[in-house]
């Protein structure tokens, strides 16, 4: 499902109108019809329910003007409070307007002395608000006057919907500058606009609901809007069901490099996350000294001692053998518990000149790219980097508060230029394909913020990739169910105290719900 900034949706709409002659009131209609059906949802029904609709003067509050008639026709009670007089109204706004005065009184300008007092008493006996002031268009702030309607709004005891977006935040980037509506529900629609599931605006939009307007769909699937939210249909999509036929050659083997002293769970997080994703065979590669270690905790992963510096380390002197697994390898994943050390930038550039076959990079082996980024433009597979946000700033020469800002551009950007796939942890994960298209992941919580969690999803995608899942698909598949097993361990255990293990343990019972659905 794409996700839409402002000035796109406006487009969509206005194409809709002059390309398949929809008339821009039927798109309201369609709009008010959804509003109406939002407020039964949540109200169990509209018999006798008080709905306070606060309506502003451009189609959001024509979209709550035609949410009121429906209501009406419902056995619902709104009272309307409009942010203006009927002449400062849009067109098709006035025209719901003129409607609805005819079927009720009950509509009140609040520039007009005494209708605050009114919308102060009716909110008391209310049963639920309408946000009807501002839709997608809002940018700046809010009026003095405004300011004084939103607090009114959020220091009621009601429940809030919101129409298509909370008056006050930004809809390209969830920004809020100053007051916001706070509301327990929002109706959105067509598609999902950036700033309701980028922070603080998803907060302030509660619960998301995503109504059909009756817009035709080649305008909703446009190719060539690049953002795209990560949904359950679409993660369901990419994971196929198991050939009845199959083999452990089947689902390929997947190749781990890495650990090293005092990090070989680094390793062992990995291996276990590419095997529990469903790779047919999982190989990790890592000091000898490590082995036993890491054999005495995983019997399922076939472990390969390499040659080892002093310090515990990866030698050079292993490149011989790390060049004959490659060649056994579906994929191969290289950076878990590498260790920051001289020769990890050699042993990098090594594996990416002489691997035949998708590279996944991650943790110390992004810190190996830092002041070198260049050997990753001029390797001939596909690569896939995992940086966390200190990890993008080391490798792009940003400051860490500059990735954060814009997080979406950042991974594009740079996902185009080193024509790699990014996957750009943190909140509201982030999968930037080199042909500009970006996936937005909205699983996971802030439990998942513990050692080992990165190492999951390194293991993750490169077990995907082994199953013959391109890198961009495999990217968006595991950061998805990642972050599911992050909710669904949180809801057993919760956030304090989560641990990687845990989403380990969550892995295998989220894809077998998966595979029911499908």
């Amino acid at each position: 499902m794409k996700l839409v900034k402002a000035v796109e949706m406006q487009d969509i709409d206005h194409r809709a109108v002059s390309e398949f002659g929809i008339p821009s009131l039927i798109l309201m209609e369609n709009a008010g019809r959804q509003t109406a059906e939002m407020v039964k949802d949540m109200s169990g029904c509209l018999e006798g329910k008080k709905v306070i609709i606060l309506a502003g003067r451009g189609n959001n509050g024509g979209d709550g003007l035609a949410a009121a008639r429906h209501l009406l026709n419902g056995g619902a009670c709104p009272v309307v409070f409009l942010l203006g007089q009927a002449d400062q109204l849009s067109p098709d706004s006035e025209i719901n307007l003129t409607i609805l005065q005819k079927m009720t009184d009950k509509i009140y300008p609040l520039i007009e002395e005494g209708h605050w007092e009114k919308l102060i008493w009716e909110l008391l006996g209310g049963d639920i608000i309408i946000d009807a002031i501002y839709g997608i268009g809002f940018k700046g702030g809010f009026s003095d006057f405004e300011t004084r309607i939103v607090q009114l709004i959020n220091h009621s005891k009601l429940p809030v919907l919101s129409v298509d977006i909370p008056s006050g935040v930004d809809a390209d980037s969830g920004v809020v500058r100053g007051e916001a509506v706070k509301a327990a529900a929002t109706v959105t629609f067509a598609l999902p606009k950036l700033g309701l599931v980028l922070e603080p605006g998803r907060e302030f939009a509660g619960r998301l609901t995503i109504a059909d307007i009756s817009i035709p769909g080649d305008l909703l699937e446009n190719p060539h809007l690049p953002v795209n939210l990560i949904t359950e249909a679409m993660a369901a999509s990419l994971l196929g069901p198991r050939d009845i036929n199959a083999h452990k050659g089947t689902y390929g083997h997947a190749l781990l490099i890495g650990g090293s002293t005092g990090l070989s769970g680094a390793i062992l997080l990995a291996a276990q996350g590419a095997l529990k994703s469903g790779a047919g065979l999982v190989s990790a590669a890592l000091p000898a000294s490590l082995v036993g270690i890491f054999d005495a905790v995983s019997r399922e992963v076939m472990s390969i001692p390499l040659v080892e510096t002093l310090q515990g380390a990866i030698a050079l002197e292993a490149l011989p053998a790390i060049e004959n697994i490659l060649g056994t390898s579906s994929v191969c994943a290289v950076g878990p518990g590498l260790s920051r050390y001289n020769e990890a930038n050699a042993i990098l550039r090594f594996i990416l000149e002489r691997a035949g076959i998708p590279v996944v990079i991650d943790a110390d082996g992004l810190n190996a790219l830092e002041g070198d980024i260049n050997i990753i433009k001029e390797r001939q597979v596909p690569v896939v980097l995992t940086p966390h946000p200190g990890e993008m700033a080391r490798m792009t020469g940003k400051s860490i508060e500059e990735i954060q800002a814009d997080r979406i551009h950042y991974a594009v950007h740079y996902a185009r230029e080193w024509g790699a796939t990014v996957v750009l942890k943190g909140n509201k994960t982030i999968v930037a394909a080199p042909d500009g298209q970006a996936y937005i992941n909205i699983t996971g919580n802030p439990g998942m913020a513990s050692a080992g969690s990165g190492d999951i999803l390194c293991g993750m995608i490169t077990g995907f990739i082994s199953q013959g899942i391109t890198p961009v698909k495999a990217a968006v598949l595991a950061v998805y169910l990642h972050g599911l097993s992050g909710d669904h361990a949180a809801a057993a255990r919760g956030q304090r105290g989560l641990v990687a293990g845990d989403l380990l343990e969550a892995l295998p019972q989220v894809m077998a719900q998966f595979e029911k659905k499908k």
